[in-house]
């Protein structure tokens, strides 16, 4: 294995790692700092988006993507129904659950995605998708279960707001395609954040401060926005360098792993063997995709441009 190929690999486990280990630390500060998934949130996208765009102008003109009138209108939907949803969905999912939940939840997104392409090319799906669009059904079953079929292992509000960020998922991975490829990631995804962050601002404003500010809180928040957004993030764009797109999503299978594996050591979440079977129904559902990506040159390929900051 070549030194470039070594570092393509690293750069991406370390933002998937970095993005479900700032689940983790999301909950520890709704559960033991009291903070709230609004200010959270709200914080989260400013601080981020604001960092980001002071990165991205150093190589290029980060005021162009205002130009145009539908630019304009594209990114401003990216940033509230994409962005914005995204982080408070998910979010409110660890609020309502625990992190590795509402991680695994979310990641049924590209089953969405899936869905929803082959209903807009009018496509029958392959073996690869029904297989794939089972195991995500099961794994989410037997995750929101515990496997018994009389009731839920969580409450209903933490699997609306599962799924509500799956979806929320969906829209912020296909909608700002032609952005994405006009501008880059790095300015979308940017003022993406600080347009998301703007209109949260009107629920609840940054300033108004919910939780207990200590050393320790204010460590966890910065680690949420400056290695769990900002350096996960630049990862996982300079991990495309020198991997296959297709490689990078299906090592970005990390993120659900690590944020399991460390709500359980670290937080004592309860996590049996339903929940761990589930949790290996929707990985296993995110690799079958990502190899179904690679042979076809539309459709589900279109998903790629998945640069999650969540």
């Amino acid at each position: 294995m070549n030194q470039s190929r070594m570092k393509g690999i690293f750069l991406v486990l370390l933002g998937a790692i970095l993005w479900g280990v700032s689940g983790t630390v999301a909950q520890y500060l709704f559960e033991q700092q009291a903070f709230n998934a609004e200010w959270l949130t709200v914080i989260r996208l400013l601080s981020a988006g604001v960092l980001l765009l002071l990165f991205a102008r150093r190589r290029q003109n980060i005021w162009a993507i205002w130009q145009r009138r539908g630019n304009r209108i594209s990114v401003v939907l990216f940033g509230i129904f994409g962005m914005l949803a995204v982080q408070y969905t998910y979010f409110a999912a660890i609020a309502a659950s625990n992190a590795a939940t509402a991680t695994l939840l979310q990641y049924t997104g590209p089953v969405m995605i899936a869905l929803y392409l082959l209903i807009r090319f009018k496509t029958w799906p392959s073996m690869q998708q029904v297989v794939a669009i089972i195991l995500a059904l099961l794994g989410t079953f037997l995750l929101v279960t515990h496997g018994q079929f009389t009731s839920l292992s969580i409450s209903g509000w933490a699997l609306f707001w599962g799924l509500a960020s799956a979806v929320a998922l969906a829209f912020y991975t296909l909608q700002p395609i032609k952005l994405l490829n006009e501008f880059g990631s790095a300015v979308v995804v940017g003022w993406g954040m600080v347009i998301g962050g703007i209109g949260m601002s009107v629920v609840h404003q940054p300033w108004n401060v919910v939780g207990n500010l200590n050393p320790l809180s204010i460590a966890a928040l910065l680690f949420v926005v400056l290695f769990g957004t900002l350096i996960a993030f630049y990862s996982y764009l300079e991990s495309l360098k020198y991997l296959k797109p297709t490689e990078t999503s299906l090592l970005a299978c990390a993120e659900p792993l690590s944020a399991a594996v460390l709500a359980v050591v670290w937080l004592n979440v309860s996590f049996g063997g339903a929940e761990w079977l589930g949790a290996s129904c929707i990985i296993a559902t995110i690799v079958i995709l990502s190899r179904v990506k690679e042979k076809k040159s539309h459709g589900l390929g279109e998903s790629q441009v998945k640069e999650e900051v969540g």
